[in-house]
């Protein structure tokens, strides 16, 4: 199982078939990764598909996303990293630029996810 949050929220949380994933930045034993945008898309990829998993879950379960971006100008630098980590149909996506996130990250990943029929 995955450490605890930082801060008092959880993790995923589902909702009978609807899994919500809380925001992932780019961090490994709590401290933000080095290597800007392109190196913490990468890791809260990573992050996410640790928590699918933990969840029972594959990206190919996920229906949508939101992207946070401290930049807009890292906005079309998602699609190379998107595309290795969704296949098609990839999930609705929206990117929002924010003033800042957690850690002093350049991106966070929010994710829902529908657990597939039985």
């Amino acid at each position: 199982m995955s450490s605890p949050p930082p801060a008092p929220y959880s993790r995923y949380r589902a909702f009978g078939d609807l899994v919500a994933f809380s925001g992932q930045v780019a961090t490994q034993d709590g401290k933000l990764i080095p290597g800007g945008f392109l190196a913490e898309l990468h890791q809260c990829l990573a992050n996410l598909s640790r928590l699918l998993e933990e969840a029972g879950l594959t990206p190919s379960d996920i229906v949508k996303t939101t992207v946070f971006l401290t930049d807009i100008a890292d906005w079309p630098a998602l699609n190379g990293p998107w595309m290795e980590f969704f296949a098609e149909p990839r999930p609705a996506r929206t990117a929002i630029a924010v003033s800042a996130l957690p850690f002093g990250a350049h991106v966070e990943v929010e994710a829902w996810a529908v657990r597939p029929a039985r």
